[in-house]
């Protein structure tokens, strides 16, 4: 075997700790597989001295300055977990530029500013592999960037934030509000203490730009995703998908498609959606990830795992480690950013999608026709209307499921049906994808 491979470790948190775990259990294997043994140069944290258990290192490579690290002459990939924006983006931008490759689990970054990184990358010469990135084990993003860099990917639907799902499903399955399905998840550790960036859609929106920009070859940031979180979904809304024969997903969408002058655009966002419980995605239950991509040759191809917590983060890692690794020895490097389609991003209201609708409304004649009327003017068919009696006696519910139309014309449709005098109140509004 040839010299070791020698890595800087930026975080030891509780991916940076499983890092480290895998690779001191698996040494001999991750040598073989590579031609040279991996080593840890040092560790970056913010304190020293903390108590971190059994970890298998020696506490002499501790270290509080991550630049310091970085610029060593011994060092040979950048390992980073630690998250965020800055400080993260200096270090990494230090690495590539000085021919250093990187491994990232940092997806904040890679969807704010991903363009900096692969920019340095290609000055330095260096690799950056992102894998733990998105959707945590399982195996996406190196397919999309390399197996199916053949073929012309059309859509990628996916659920990319364990947390959200395990929420809904929870909802689902018992007939919980969201309140209470949060408060379960928050007590068995699928949600963060404060848990904005997944319920809000935070999350999901950075890894759908990611998503975006390998499939698409251009390039997305999280500004360009449209995002709405699950907050606002209500019991009331999942035993009404319950009743159509579907299930709700906080779903991150990115397709391809044409403006008005038939210039090819595509959108990208992530919102709840009610699904057909006969979709792919809808069995996608517990804190579980999934993402159903349609390519023209390869035809539908569905990737599920684990999408988060230390250890499938950190196999994640370690995969790109390899990867990395074996090119520094052969003396080369992976492709660059496939960025080359620039395709621009189209607005939420361009976006093709069907909405579900739910109405307290007067119950006495013309209410419908009026009702109808209005999403007439705004060009918007209805497939089903479904009504029954709401709370109180003088009241009807409506329930209204539109064909596809463009974003835009449905959120003026609602828009003006809560101005109605007799619409009491819009009780709900869902998106509808595949096909329900």
């Amino acid at each position: 075997m040839t010299s070791p491979v020698r890595l800087a470790l930026l975080g030891c948190g509780t991916v940076g700790s499983d890092v480290v775990r895998l690779l001191h259990e698996q040494s001999a294997d991750l040598a073989a597989r590579i031609g040279a043994p991996l080593e840890i140069a040092g560790i970056a944290v913010r304190r020293l001295g903390r108590d971190r258990g059994d970890l298998p290192v020696d506490p002499a490579l501790f270290t509080t300055d991550p630049l310091g690290l970085i610029k060593r002459d011994d060092v040979d990939v950048v390992v980073e977990v630690v998250g965020g924006i800055e400080p993260a983006r200096t270090w990494l931008v230090e690495a590539l530029r000085a021919g250093k490759s990187v491994v990232t689990a940092n997806k904040a970054l890679l969807a704010e500013d991903g363009a900096t990184l692969h920019d340095a990358a290609a000055e330095g010469g260096a690799d950056l592999y992102y894998e733990a990135s998105v959707a945590g084990a399982i195996p996406l993003l190196r397919p999309l960037r390399e197996s199916l860099h053949g073929d012309r990917i059309n859509r990628v639907t996916g659920i990319v934030n364990g947390t959200t799902n395990f929420i809904l499903s929870a909802m689902d399955a018992t007939g919980a509000g969201f309140a209470e399905a949060l408060e379960e998840a928050t007590e068995l550790g699928y949600a963060e203490a404060d848990p904005t960036a997944d319920v809000e859609g935070f999350d999901a929106a950075a890894k759908a730009a990611i998503l975006a920009s390998l499939a698409f070859h251009t390039r997305v940031t999280a500004a360009d995703v449209h995002r709405e979180g699950i907050t606002e979904v209500t019991a009331a809304d999942v035993a009404s998908a319950k009743a159509m024969g579907c299930t709700i997903k906080l779903l991150c969408i990115a397709a391809r498609g044409a403006d008005a002058a038939g210039r090819e655009t595509v959108s990208v966002r992530v919102h709840p959606a009610m699904i057909p419980l006969t979709h792919p995605l809808a069995g996608v239950g517990d804190a579980f990830n999934a993402v159903f991509v349609e390519a023209e040759a390869a035809g539908q191809l569905m990737f599920y795992g684990r999408g988060a917590g230390g250890a499938p983060t950190a196999s994640a890692v370690l995969g790109d480690v390899v990867a990395v690794a074996r090119n520094r020895l052969a003396g080369v490097h992976a492709a660059s950013e496939s960025a080359y389609a620039d395709l621009p991003v189209r607005p939420m209201g361009e976006a093709l999608t069907r909405y579900h609708i739910s109405l307290d409304v007067a119950d006495r004649p013309g209410v419908l026709e009026a009702v109808a009327g209005v999403f007439a003017r705004h060009e918007v068919s209805i497939a089903t209307v479904r009504q029954g009696p709401a709370g109180g006696g003088s009241d009807a519910e409506l329930v209204i499921v539109t064909h596809v139309a463009p974003d835009a014309a449905l959120a003026a449709t609602v828009g003006e049906l809560r101005g109605l005098d007799i619409v009491r109140s819009v009780t709900s509004v869902l998106r509808v994808e595949g096909g329900a």
